[in-house]
């Protein structure tokens, strides 16, 4: 079966174009991204044909849990499919995805690609998934209200920004670097707090002006990633919906820089690094 090595921001993936071929993905997805008895990778994407959009994806995450959304996956797959299509030259990609059509803005210079901008779907705050832009004209205690929740971990209490980005994200702003953050003793304790049934992705981030933030994710499923695209995203709602952040900004995480925009009525859009890694052939067992 060929496959290939992609990566964003750092945040990287097992791509396989799975034309709706019944194989154990799962365990799949596990085998292939051991880092060292496999390829390694946060995740396996898939892409496949779609009746509704350019292509389809699934996304599953290294543990072999699928996921809903990802956005350094997502660019990484519309790469993906301009290569394989070099004969087009849309402007736009539609993507076909578990949580509705996602699209995708290209922008070219001299023929080349030079920006891939994924539109991530209108966030939702709190456990309720209230639409955000909902709550944006509310007052801070009312924003407050729906998407702050305070949890005690290891003796520690943490204040959470709960935002869905069609997945779940426990966003927690930190005063000091981030790089100080017990991020491996306490990720995997936010992930599966008993406030998630469904686990959540947790994201801990330093203001550092309001155009710019940095931050380190723990991603259900995977363990601390270096990028989690739409965990920038989660970062700019709940950023901007407290006052802490302007609507577009720069998101600067381990791997690399992630650029998200919120115009607070619609969809979040993403852009960063979608690079091809190498190509190869993987051995099925019979």
């Amino acid at each position: 079966m060929k496959f290939t090595k992609m990566q964003g921001a750092g945040n990287d993936f097992v791509v396989v174009e799975s034309k709706n071929t019944r194989l154990d993905w799962p365990k799949l997805a596990i085998e292939m991204c051991d880092r060292h008895c496999g390829v390694g990778a946060d995740g396996l994407l898939l892409t496949a044909p779609s009746k509704v959009a350019d292509f389809q994806m699934r996304i599953f995450n290294a543990d072999g849990s699928e996921s809903t959304t990802c956005g350094n996956g997502l660019r990484c797959l519309v790469k993906h499919y301009i290569d394989a299509n070099d004969d087009r030259h849309d402007s736009e990609i539609t993507i076909e995805t578990s949580v509705g059509i996602r699209k995708a803005r290209i922008h070219r210079r001299k023929g080349k690609v030079t920006e891939i901008q994924a539109s991530m779907g209108e966030p939702r705050v709190g456990h309720n998934g209230t639409p955000a832009k909902a709550v944006y004209q509310r007052s801070e205690v009312d924003i407050k209200s729906a998407m702050n929740r305070v949890i005690s971990v290891n003796g520690h209490d943490i204040l959470l920004h709960l935002v869905s980005i069609g997945n779940p994200h426990a966003v927690h702003f930190y005063d000091g670097p981030v790089v100080d953050f017990p991020l491996a003793e306490l990720g995997p304790k936010v992930e599966q707090h008993k406030l998630f049934p469904d686990e959540t992705n947790f994201e801990v981030v330093r203001i550092v002006s309001r155009k710019e933030a940095e931050a380190r994710v723990w991603e259900r499923g995977v363990g601390e990633t270096l990028a989690c695209g739409s965990g920038a995203c989660a970062i700019t709602v709940a950023g901007n919906l407290l006052g802490y952040l302007d609507s577009k900004i720069d998101v600067k995480l381990s791997g690399g820089l992630l650029a998200v925009e919120w115009d607070v009525n619609g969809e979040v859009f993403l852009s960063g690094p979608a690079v091809t890694v190498f190509t190869g052939e993987w051995q099925l067992s019979a």
